[in-house]
Protein backbone atom coordinates (compact mmCIF):
# COMPACT_ATOMS: atom_id res chain seq x y z
CA UNK A 1 0.00 0.00 0.00
CA UNK A 2 1.28 3.43 -0.93
CA UNK A 3 1.80 5.88 1.96
CA UNK A 4 1.10 9.42 0.74
CA UNK A 5 2.03 12.27 3.10
CA UNK A 6 -0.11 15.39 2.84
CA UNK A 7 0.58 19.11 2.74
CA UNK A 8 -2.50 21.31 3.20
CA UNK A 9 -1.88 24.91 2.20
CA UNK A 10 -3.65 28.01 3.41
CA UNK A 11 -2.30 31.47 2.68
CA UNK A 12 1.12 29.98 1.99
CA UNK A 13 1.33 28.07 5.26
CA UNK A 14 1.25 24.34 5.92
CA UNK A 15 -1.81 23.71 8.09
CA UNK A 16 -4.16 20.97 9.22
CA UNK A 17 -7.88 21.37 9.78
CA UNK A 18 -9.88 19.35 12.27
CA UNK A 19 -12.81 17.66 10.49
CA UNK A 20 -12.39 20.09 7.60
CA UNK A 21 -13.37 23.07 9.77
CA UNK A 22 -11.57 26.22 8.64
CA UNK A 23 -12.07 27.67 12.14
CA UNK A 24 -10.15 24.76 13.70
CA UNK A 25 -6.78 25.19 12.08
CA UNK A 26 -3.31 24.30 13.33
CA UNK A 27 -0.33 25.80 11.51
CA UNK A 28 2.80 23.66 11.29
CA UNK A 29 5.14 25.47 8.91
CA UNK A 30 5.57 28.39 6.55
CA UNK A 31 7.91 26.41 4.28
CA UNK A 32 6.02 23.79 2.22
CA UNK A 33 9.07 22.99 0.12
CA UNK A 34 11.07 22.05 3.21
CA UNK A 35 8.20 19.84 4.40
CA UNK A 36 7.94 18.13 1.00
CA UNK A 37 11.69 17.49 0.90
CA UNK A 38 11.48 15.94 4.36
CA UNK A 39 8.75 13.59 3.17
CA UNK A 40 10.87 12.51 0.22
CA UNK A 41 13.90 11.99 2.47
CA UNK A 42 11.70 9.70 4.62
CA UNK A 43 10.98 7.55 1.58
CA UNK A 44 7.65 8.86 0.28
CA UNK A 45 7.13 8.09 -3.39
CA UNK A 46 4.34 10.64 -3.82
CA UNK A 47 3.27 13.83 -2.02
CA UNK A 48 -0.36 14.95 -1.72
CA UNK A 49 -0.92 18.73 -1.75
CA UNK A 50 -4.26 20.44 -1.05
CA UNK A 51 -4.88 24.09 -1.90
CA UNK A 52 -7.45 25.02 0.75
CA UNK A 53 -7.75 28.59 -0.56
CA UNK A 54 -8.44 27.21 -4.02
CA UNK A 55 -11.06 24.82 -2.68
CA UNK A 56 -12.94 27.74 -1.13
CA UNK A 57 -12.56 30.11 -4.07
CA UNK A 58 -13.27 27.56 -6.78
CA UNK A 59 -10.01 27.97 -8.68
CA UNK A 60 -6.42 26.89 -7.97
CA UNK A 61 -4.32 29.48 -6.14
CA UNK A 62 -1.02 27.59 -5.88
CA UNK A 63 0.12 27.04 -9.48
CA UNK A 64 3.49 28.70 -8.90
CA UNK A 65 4.12 26.56 -5.83
CA UNK A 66 3.06 23.41 -7.68
CA UNK A 67 5.63 24.18 -10.36
CA UNK A 68 8.33 24.79 -7.74
CA UNK A 69 7.57 21.58 -5.90
CA UNK A 70 7.40 19.56 -9.11
CA UNK A 71 10.78 20.93 -10.15
CA UNK A 72 12.54 20.63 -6.80
CA UNK A 73 11.40 17.27 -5.42
CA UNK A 74 12.04 13.90 -7.01
CA UNK A 75 8.61 12.27 -6.65
CA UNK A 76 5.23 12.96 -8.29
CA UNK A 77 2.79 15.42 -6.80
CA UNK A 78 -0.89 14.69 -6.33
CA UNK A 79 -2.72 18.02 -6.03
CA UNK A 80 -6.28 19.13 -5.34
CA UNK A 81 -8.32 22.17 -4.45
CA UNK A 82 -10.38 24.29 -6.83
CA UNK A 83 -9.94 22.31 -10.04
CA UNK A 84 -13.29 22.89 -11.70
CA UNK A 85 -12.44 23.57 -15.36
CA UNK A 86 -10.23 21.64 -17.76
CA UNK A 87 -7.78 24.51 -18.33
CA UNK A 88 -6.87 24.58 -14.63
CA UNK A 89 -6.15 20.86 -14.75
CA UNK A 90 -4.04 21.30 -17.88
CA UNK A 91 -2.04 24.11 -16.27
CA UNK A 92 -1.15 21.99 -13.26
CA UNK A 93 -0.22 18.95 -15.32
CA UNK A 94 1.91 21.03 -17.67
CA UNK A 95 3.72 22.43 -14.61
CA UNK A 96 4.86 18.93 -13.76
CA UNK A 97 2.12 17.74 -11.42
CA UNK A 98 1.64 14.00 -11.65
CA UNK A 99 -2.03 13.69 -10.71
CA UNK A 100 -4.90 16.14 -10.18
CA UNK A 101 -7.69 15.43 -7.71
CA UNK A 102 -11.12 16.78 -8.66
CA UNK A 103 -13.94 17.05 -6.14
CA UNK A 104 -16.71 19.61 -6.55
CA UNK A 105 -16.74 19.45 -10.37
CA UNK A 106 -17.64 15.77 -10.21
CA UNK A 107 -21.01 16.97 -8.87
CA UNK A 108 -21.43 20.29 -10.66
CA UNK A 109 -19.93 19.48 -14.06
CA UNK A 110 -19.63 15.76 -14.88
CA UNK A 111 -18.93 16.66 -18.49
CA UNK A 112 -15.70 18.28 -17.37
CA UNK A 113 -14.63 14.97 -15.81
CA UNK A 114 -15.21 13.15 -19.08
CA UNK A 115 -13.25 15.87 -20.89
CA UNK A 116 -10.18 15.69 -18.67
CA UNK A 117 -10.14 11.89 -18.71
CA UNK A 118 -10.25 11.86 -22.50
CA UNK A 119 -7.58 14.54 -22.81
CA UNK A 120 -5.17 13.59 -20.03
CA UNK A 121 -5.88 9.93 -19.28
CA UNK A 122 -7.27 8.20 -16.22
CA UNK A 123 -3.84 7.72 -14.61
CA UNK A 124 -3.46 11.47 -14.12
CA UNK A 125 -6.90 12.14 -12.65
CA UNK A 126 -8.50 11.12 -9.37
CA UNK A 127 -11.92 12.04 -7.99
CA UNK A 128 -12.27 12.94 -4.34
CA UNK A 129 -15.18 11.30 -2.55
CA UNK A 130 -15.40 13.44 0.60
CA UNK A 131 -18.29 12.22 2.70
CA UNK A 132 -20.39 13.27 5.68
CA UNK A 133 -22.39 10.25 6.85
CA UNK A 134 -22.02 8.76 3.40
CA UNK A 135 -23.13 11.92 1.55
CA UNK A 136 -20.67 13.79 -0.65
CA UNK A 137 -19.50 17.24 0.46
CA UNK A 138 -18.28 19.95 -1.92
CA UNK A 139 -16.82 23.49 -2.01
CA UNK A 140 -14.02 22.84 0.44
CA UNK A 141 -16.35 20.60 2.48
CA UNK A 142 -18.55 23.60 3.33
CA UNK A 143 -21.66 22.11 1.67
CA UNK A 144 -23.04 18.57 1.90
CA UNK A 145 -25.10 17.18 -0.98
CA UNK A 146 -27.71 14.41 -0.88
CA UNK A 147 -25.58 12.23 -3.19
CA UNK A 148 -24.25 8.92 -1.88
CA UNK A 149 -20.52 8.40 -2.29
CA UNK A 150 -21.12 4.97 -3.86
CA UNK A 151 -23.50 6.46 -6.42
CA UNK A 152 -20.99 9.13 -7.35
CA UNK A 153 -18.28 6.50 -7.73
CA UNK A 154 -20.52 4.59 -10.14
CA UNK A 155 -21.27 7.70 -12.17
CA UNK A 156 -17.60 8.69 -12.37
CA UNK A 157 -16.57 5.15 -13.27
CA UNK A 158 -18.93 5.30 -16.23
CA UNK A 159 -17.10 8.45 -17.35
CA UNK A 160 -13.72 6.72 -17.21
CA UNK A 161 -12.46 7.52 -13.69
CA UNK A 162 -10.48 4.65 -12.19
CA UNK A 163 -9.01 6.18 -9.02
CA UNK A 164 -10.85 7.68 -6.05
CA UNK A 165 -9.76 9.26 -2.78
CA UNK A 166 -12.28 8.49 -0.05
CA UNK A 167 -12.33 10.74 3.01
CA UNK A 168 -14.66 10.46 5.98
CA UNK A 169 -14.79 14.12 6.96
CA UNK A 170 -15.84 13.41 10.54
CA UNK A 171 -12.55 11.56 11.07
CA UNK A 172 -10.24 13.93 9.18
CA UNK A 173 -7.52 15.42 11.37
CA UNK A 174 -8.80 13.69 14.51
CA UNK A 175 -6.24 10.83 14.77
CA UNK A 176 -9.04 8.65 16.21
CA UNK A 177 -9.00 6.07 13.41
CA UNK A 178 -10.29 5.88 9.85
CA UNK A 179 -13.86 4.85 9.21
CA UNK A 180 -12.87 1.32 8.25
CA UNK A 181 -16.44 0.21 7.62
CA UNK A 182 -17.22 2.99 5.14
CA UNK A 183 -13.82 2.67 3.50
CA UNK A 184 -14.35 -1.07 3.04
CA UNK A 185 -17.76 -0.38 1.48
CA UNK A 186 -16.14 1.95 -1.05
CA UNK A 187 -13.35 -0.52 -1.81
CA UNK A 188 -15.83 -3.37 -2.31
CA UNK A 189 -18.02 -1.18 -4.50
CA UNK A 190 -14.98 -0.36 -6.60
CA UNK A 191 -14.16 -4.06 -6.93
CA UNK A 192 -17.73 -4.73 -8.09
CA UNK A 193 -17.35 -2.08 -10.78
CA UNK A 194 -13.98 -3.49 -11.85
CA UNK A 195 -10.54 -1.89 -12.05
CA UNK A 196 -11.17 0.81 -9.44
CA UNK A 197 -8.48 1.94 -7.01
CA UNK A 198 -9.39 3.55 -3.67
CA UNK A 199 -7.03 5.70 -1.62
CA UNK A 200 -8.12 6.18 2.00
CA UNK A 201 -7.91 9.43 3.92
CA UNK A 202 -9.03 10.77 7.27
CA UNK A 203 -8.48 9.74 10.88
CA UNK A 204 -5.18 7.87 10.58
CA UNK A 205 -3.41 8.17 13.92
CA UNK A 206 -1.10 5.18 14.27
CA UNK A 207 0.73 2.54 12.28
CA UNK A 208 -1.89 -0.11 12.99
CA UNK A 209 -4.52 2.03 11.24
CA UNK A 210 -2.39 1.83 8.10
CA UNK A 211 -2.02 -1.92 8.48
CA UNK A 212 -5.80 -2.29 8.68
CA UNK A 213 -6.35 -0.13 5.61
CA UNK A 214 -3.90 -2.29 3.70
CA UNK A 215 -5.71 -5.43 4.86
CA UNK A 216 -9.04 -4.24 3.47
CA UNK A 217 -7.56 -3.44 0.07
CA UNK A 218 -6.81 0.28 0.00
CA UNK A 219 -4.38 1.16 -2.79
CA UNK A 220 -2.95 3.96 -0.69
CA UNK A 221 -3.44 6.07 2.40
CA UNK A 222 -3.09 9.83 2.71
CA UNK A 223 -1.65 10.79 6.07
CA UNK A 224 -1.13 14.27 7.48
CA UNK A 225 -1.81 15.13 11.11
CA UNK A 226 -0.28 11.92 12.46
CA UNK A 227 3.03 12.76 10.79
CA UNK A 228 3.03 16.35 12.04
CA UNK A 229 2.06 15.28 15.57
CA UNK A 230 4.60 12.47 15.58
CA UNK A 231 2.17 9.62 16.23
CA UNK A 232 3.26 7.92 13.00
CA UNK A 233 6.85 7.79 11.79
CA UNK A 234 6.64 8.24 8.02
CA UNK A 235 9.87 6.39 7.26
CA UNK A 236 8.76 3.41 9.35
CA UNK A 237 5.33 3.34 7.70
CA UNK A 238 6.84 3.48 4.22
CA UNK A 239 9.32 0.70 5.00
CA UNK A 240 6.64 -1.63 6.33
CA UNK A 241 3.55 -0.89 4.24
CA UNK A 242 5.05 -0.28 0.82
CA UNK A 243 6.99 -3.53 1.05
CA UNK A 244 3.85 -5.55 1.82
Amino acid sequence: MEIIPAIDLRQGQVVRLNQGDFNRQTTFSDDPLKIARGFVDAGAIRVHVVDLDGALEGRPKQNELYATLARDISVPLEVGGGFRVESHVATALSAGVGRVVIGTAAITDPGMISQVIQKHGSDRIAVGLDANNGKVAVSGWTETTNIDATDLMTQMFQLGVRRFIFTDIARDGTLTEPNFKSTAVMIQHGISLGGVHVIASGGIGELDHLRRLASIGAEGAIIGTAIYRGTVDLAEAVRELEAS
